[in-house]
């Protein structure tokens, strides 16, 4: 309403806008903002809405600057293709005896907020608040979490998934309804024929496959068993995978062992690219498992190095669970008093030659674990369980990634809750604690959130 406000009081707005100014300032290292003008009426608010969401924006953090009839943006958010916060802030954070009417008008942002927030509930738009001293720590950290969770949110309705081949026959928790995945979620699944990985791989350049053999000798361990046939061939595996899949438009894929080892060309399972490229930000699952992959992705944007892993074995003595995978892993997670390893690694899956392995144990510390369910039609669940992972044993004979992560709640009462729920078997882990990111990701995506 400050077209009544300007009338009222002259240099109201411009005295607003320098509000939402040090905002953005106080919010500064939390998120890269993009301010418009103070919005005056249903037109602004529309127009506004539409620029941001045409750069492509992660999301909207709407601050009432007065009191704002709901009417006037009830099609502006109502219609949002990107997630919405609603700051419930004001510029001055306690009420003073020297208020004056002016002081209340700059000060009148909740009620605005209550028509607004009304309105965004009556059109079944998911959306976070966030009331706080916008000059309070807490305030940068609340909007860090919904930056996040909007970023999150916002990648996985652009993403695309390669396939590389075909799901692995009989796996039915890493089945999908795709038309439910890109309607609900966003995901797109892209299948990559291997016969395309394979010409690509031909024509790698030597330079490339040169300057990715040195960058690992730099970053890795290197066993002396492996020849420079197995390395070189690795890495054409990993240089070709990326390139397809920028082709493609890709920012996560996942490989099956027997898609590639029936197709008769290869001469290994690219086992090291997966991690060096989950290492580079890239959402990777094994099995043709989509919905897997597409939360690895998730798990990037929403806390960084995301870690494909699954739930192998319980140890009751330790109330821990020995996580690991076949041989894939995010190198980023690993301890940093250990030195990672690439080795030559036997492995009778897919019938092919050793692959070049990573491998390397897990950094003890907090962590969080996550599954994608899918429930069928648009039903989907995201199931969490936070906890740590373990300064736990050696496992000299275990040529792979892995750690023991202990649940908050118990083995027990953990794996009682993720199997009533039908959490998969294939998981994303992230260092940290970061169920509340995830409950702020379910919200705004409109899925099920289950802690266990």
């Amino acid at each position: 309403m400050q077209e009544l406000y300007d009338d009222m009081l002259p240099g109201i707005t411009e005295r607003q806008a320098e509000y939402t100014q040090r905002v953005a300032d106080q919010l500064s290292g939390v998120a890269e903002l993009v301010l418009d003008t103070p919005a005056r009426s249903r037109a602004d608010a529309e127009r506004v809405m539409r620029r941001f969401e045409h750069e492509g924006l992660d999301g909207v953090l709407v601050v009432m600057l007065t009191y704002g009839p709901s009417l006037r943006v009830t099609r502006a958010l109502g219609e949002a293709r990107i997630p919405l916060a609603l700051a419930n802030i004001q510029p001055d954070p306690a009420v003073s005896p020297d208020w004056d009417m002016a002081d209340m008008t700059y000060n009148q942002g909740i009620h605005g907020a209550q028509d607004t927030a009304n309105a965004m509930v009556r059109a079944g738009v998911p959306f976070e608040v966030i009331t706080e001293d916008w000059q309070s720590p807490e305030f940068r950290d609340r909007v860090d979490r919904w930056a996040r969770a909007a970023r999150t949110v916002s990648a996985w309705r652009r993403l695309r998934v390669g396939i590389f081949g075909y799901p692995m026959n009989g796996m039915g928790d890493a089945r999908v309804d795709e038309s439910a995945l890109i309607r609900v979620l966003g995901p797109q699944v892209h299948v990559i024929a291997p016969g395309q990985l394979y010409r690509t791989m031909g024509d790698c350049d030597t330079e490339s496959v040169t300057g990715l053999i040195a960058a690992e000798d730099d970053r890795f361990r290197v066993d002396e068993k492996l020849s420079v046939t197995e390395r070189e061939d690795h890495a054409r595996m990993q240089i070709a995978i990326e390139r397809l899949l920028r082709h493609h438009g890709c920012d996560a894929y996942s490989t099956h062992f027997d898609a590639l080892g029936e197709d008769g060309r290869f001469s290994r399972l690219p086992m090291a690219a997966a991690s060096n490229l989950m290492a580079r930000g890239y959402g990777f699952a094994g099995e043709g498992d989509v919905p897997a992959a597409a939360l690895v992705y998730a798990g990037h944007q929403l806390a960084g190095d995301a870690h494909f892993t699954e739930m192998y074995a319980m140890d009751f003595p330790t109330d821990s669970i020995l996580m690991s995978h076949m041989g894939e892993g995010n190198w980023r997670v690993a301890r940093t008093d250990e030195p990672v390893e690439l080795i030559k690694r036997p492995l009778d899956i897919g019938g092919l030659d050793d692959p070049p392995t990573v491998r390397f144990r897990i950094q003890p510390g907090p962590a969080t674990v996550a599954s994608l369910v899918c429930l069928g039609g648009d039903h989907f669940r995201l199931v969490v369980s936070e906890g740590e992972i373990l300064d736990s044993q050696h496992l000299p004979a275990l040529e792979m990634p892995y750690g023991q992560f202990r649940p908050a709640s118990g083995v027990r009462a953990c794996m009682d809750a993720w199997l009533r729920a039908g959490g998969t078997h294939h998981l994303v882990m992230n260092l940290g604690h970061h169920a509340a990111g995830w409950r702020l990701v379910c919200e705004l995506a409109g899925i099920e959130f289950r802690q266990v």
